[in-house]
């Protein structure tokens, strides 16, 4: 392809630049801002899909999706104002998720700027706080570059959101500019100092664990993270919604951290001598609001690998620190030379403490959750995505079923309801034939539901399970902790779930009983398109480990010890 300088608009130079850059899916809530850009995409179906959202809440979330699964930034697409409003929730959940992401925002005209125009928004300023990086157009000649820039800042480092704003006439604007720069994203190396030091350390540990997390891993990563796991017998757990990181049945798993882990787990870590985070935060989740691990100096002798050197130390303070990308440190990991080790009965413990908390405890209920997910876990395909939403409802899929290698899963570490279902239907955009469960609480289905009618429109087959307890879950048992008794605001009042699935051309079915769920799940698998089912679940059970008279008789125990 010659770099021949041509004549085009604004909006083919976007099209052109996304097209330089391998983009193949562009999610969107169509506005009159860019009408440029949906003209010059219209010239290209064969190259790129422009799927078509009903809200920018849910087209953000599965442009971020995509990005979790691909490694490569979800595109997304949104008009002024409240297009760019709606889409900041998706925004926000790929700053925090580490997940490479380009909101493209269509601007008012640049002779209204500053005037408050119809819809205006200064995008510096609203995300600044929510991305990596931000910046606006002001020439059509300029666009190249900035997408490029975008594109590079998306990818490297530590992944994340780039937004770009797009004024109105500039989409317009014709320049005469050379074909679309690309830049190249390569992997920061751990220091080869640094890794013997760490091998030094291995070797003077008597009860090491490692902790893996974080956005960036490829398949290679995973794999020669199993192979350093294999050759040292580390325990190996993951952080927040980052399960599907390391086999979870693979002998050296120990479990994961984040809401409600298993309490061994927690203990295991705190009497850990040795703490090798990889890739991970350490954000508020994982460490259990900043308590697994004491500030700033750990108990542990902390090990903390991370591609963003500013989060070495931004915390906890590291023994040793290693600015490394997580497929990189792996890779260099799995090649070091073994190191003695008398950890054997350590890490045999933590696996079986896993297993041990992976059973469902026996309940006597209709619809027993924790037996169904066990049996989801047997029935699923090993190449499945399964999504989480936030919400306490999670525990059940995140605790009882089991990921990795190709078992992926999807959640929002940000926590910000209604992600599971538009992520869902990105991963059946992404690769069609491989299995797709969103499992979702009905107070985030009400939220991004409706991208139901993406799916159908698309001929997409996503399996939902909306767990349905006529509640804000998490919330209410936030309120009963603090306030026993005393609900408030935290009661649903839901429609027929299974009704309105078929009322979208979607099969659907309701679950009331353990016995008629599998039978269920193989009924919508059979369909051949997008199904729900409506799981109607005890709202006692707030969650896996917890019910609502519990929590209050021990909201009344210690109201009487205080007292």
């Amino acid at each position: 392809m010659t770099d021949t300088p041509r004549t085009r608009t604004g909006g083919q130079l976007v099209v052109d630049s996304l097209l330089a850059h391998g983009v193949d899916t562009v999610f969107c809530v169509p506005g009159e801002s860019y009408l440029e850009v949906m003209d010059a995409l219209y010239d290209v179906p064969d190259r790129i899909r422009l799927i078509t959202c009903r809200h920018e809440h849910g087209a953000s979330n599965m442009a971020e999706a995509y990005g979790k699964l691909t490694g490569r930034p979800g595109i997304c697409i949104v008009t002024r104002g409240p297009g760019a409003c709606n889409a900041a929730i998706g925004v926000h959940t790929a700053f925090q998720d580490s997940s490479p992401m380009v909101l493209l925002v269509g601007q008012v005209p640049r002779p209204f700027t500053g005037r408050e125009s119809f819809q205006e928004v200064d995008y510096r300023r609203m995300f600044g706080p929510l991305a990596k990086w931000v910046d606006q157009v002001e020439s059509a000649s300029e666009m190249p570059e900035l997408m490029a820039q975008a594109v590079l800042a998306a990818r490297g480092g530590r992944p994340g959101p780039a937004v770009l704003a797009l004024p109105q006439d500039v989409l317009k604007e014709r320049g005469r500019v050379n074909n679309c720069p690309t830049y190249p994203v390569k992997n920061t190396e751990p220091d080869p100092a640094a890794m013997e030091r760490l091998r030094d350390l291995l070797a003077g540990a008597r009860r090491p664990v490692v902790l893996v997390g974080g956005g960036g891993w490829t398949g290679k990563g995973r794999a020669d993270m199993v192979a350093f796991a294999e050759k040292y017998n580390l325990p190996v757990c993951c952080s927040f919604r980052r399960h599907d990181i390391f086999e979870n049945t693979h002998p050296c798993f120990a479990g994961h951290m984040g809401i409600g882990p298993d309490p061994d787990l927690v203990r295991r870590i705190k009497d850990a001598d040795l703490l090798l985070v990889i890739g991970a935060r350490l954000g508020e989740m994982t460490s259990q609001g900043y308590t697994l691990i004491d500030e700033p100096e750990p108990r542990q002798t902390l090990v903390h690998v991370h591609s963003d050197a500013a989060e070495l130390g931004r915390v906890f303070k590291p023994a040793l620190a290693i600015h490394a990308h997580p497929d990189a440190f792996a890779a260099a990991a799995a090649g070091l030379a073994p190191a003695e080790g008398d950890w054997a009965d350590w890490t045999r413990d933590a696996h079986r403490a896993h297993q041990a908390d992976n059973t469902p405890p026996a309940y006597g209920g209709a619809l027993d959750l924790g037996q169904a997910m066990a049996g989801l876990r047997e029935r699923i395909a090993e190449q499945a995505v399964i999504t989480v939403d936030a919400g306490n409802y999670s525990g059940w899929p995140q605790r009882f079923l089991s990921f990795g290698p190709g078992r992926r899963l999807l959640g929002p570490t940000s926590g910000a309801m209604g992600y599971s279902v538009p992520a869902a239907i990105a991963a059946k955009i992404v690769e069609p034939e491989r299995q797709a469960i969103a499992t979702v609480g009905d107070g985030s289905f009400g939220m991004t539901g409706q991208e139901l009618a993406t799916a159908v429109k698309y001929g997409l087959d996503p399996i939902i399970l909306v767990f349905n307890n006529a509640m804000y879950g998490t919330i209410r048992a936030h309120q009963e902790k603090a306030h026993p008794g005393r609900v408030i605001g935290t009661d649903l009042g839901n429609p027929d779930f299974a009704q309105l699935a078929r009322a979208y051309g979607a099969h659907g079915e309701t679950v009331e009983k353990t016995e008629d769920f599998l039978p269920a799940f193989d009924r919508a698998v059979a369909s051949g398109k997008a199904a729900v089912l409506d799981l109607r679940m005890d709202p006692n059970l707030i969650s896996t480990r917890a019910t609502i008279t519990g929590l209050r008789e021990a909201a009344g125990v210690a109201a009487e010890r205080k007292a």
